[in-house]
């Protein structure tokens, strides 16, 4: 049966990343407050029942994402909102691992119509049992913001841990998120440069202060040459770059590819179907490391 704990505000991030650091101390995950001492994902939802968006965050997130409607929430926003609850989940002492390694590997989002930025939202998180997978496990983490009882979108985020693998996991099933081919050496593609402090700037706003954003010293930390963009930059300023395209109501899921080491100069461009779908992909501007997939799919 789940267990519904429910929360007054959204919490700091701040703090939860200082959870987030325990299990590396030796013997930490012994403790009971600390994760990685269970073997399964917690049947928990987490809810934060009155949520109004700051205006401040707001402009600021468009500001570094390129969102220009300031009548709706950026579709990626209601991720930002959420994130600090995503990692409350995973750092509490029932989380069957830490949440420092777990890598992103998609996001699929449902906007079901256009949130305006004075609604006020209410927040759940929860998270499904872990999935084989050939070289660890998975898991996703749902989100929902809902207007009174009106469910307006919904976010599944896959996360990968590796080890422990399952060899009979792989699959060879065609990725829903190739539908619409996107050739960029065919297509007239933007380039965007990236700067040295892009991280930094988005953990600000975005509630992601992972140290393998912030600085080339701490992601070195973590087996990184320098230190990386967020993979929901890359979603949101994808689409934005497509905003004028996005219907009020749509789904868009996107695989997160290799990262992408800052500063950077990236290549962006998107395909539109007959059907009204449109595939779009980012990659470094020599052409040779795909960044990242993804597929718009009118609702």
């Amino acid at each position: 049966m789940t267990t519904t704990r429910e929360l007054q505000s959204i919490p700091k991030a701040a703090p939860l990343y200082g959870r987030a650091a325990l299990p590396m101390i030796p013997f930490a995950s012994r403790l009971p407050f600390v994760a990685g001492s269970t073997t399964e994902i917690p049947d928990v939802e987490l809810v934060v029942p009155e949520v109004r968006v700051d205006p401040k965050n707001l402009a600021a997130y468009r500001e570094i994402t390129g969102f220009l409607n300031a009548g709706r929430l950026p579709v990626t926003y209601g991720f930002a909102l959420a994130f600090p609850l995503h990692m409350a989940l995973m750092t509490g002492g029932d989380f069957p691992f830490p949440a420092v390694g777990l890598v992103h590997l998609r996001n699929r989002i449902v906007q079901h119509r256009p949130i305006a930025p004075d609604e006020v939202l209410s927040v759940r998180v929860h998270a499904d049992p872990l999935q084989p997978h050939p070289k660890g496990r998975t898991f996703l983490v749902h989100t929902e913001l809902r207007v009174g009882d009106e469910a307006v979108w919904t976010c599944a985020s896959t996360f990968f841990k590796r080890g422990g693998g399952a060899a009979s996991a792989a699959t060879a099933a065609p990725d829903p998120i190739d539908a619409v081919p996107v050739d960029l050496d065919a297509l007239t593609t933007t380039q965007w440069e990236l700067p040295d402090d892009l991280g930094r700037r988005f953990a600000r706003v975005g509630g992601d202060i992972n140290p393998i954003h912030l600085h080339p010293l701490t992601a070195k930390a973590f087996g990184f040459p320098r230190h990386i963009a967020h993979g929901m930059w890359t979603k949101a300023r994808s689409l934005a770059a497509i905003e004028d395209l996005l219907p009020d109501a749509f789904a868009v899921e996107v695989r997160f590819q290799k990262p992408v080491l800052l500063p950077a100069t990236v290549e962006f461009g998107s395909a539109t179907a007959d059907d009204g779908r449109v595939g779009f992909a980012l990659r470094d501007a020599r052409g040779q490391v795909p960044h990242l997939r993804g597929l718009v799919s009118p609702a």
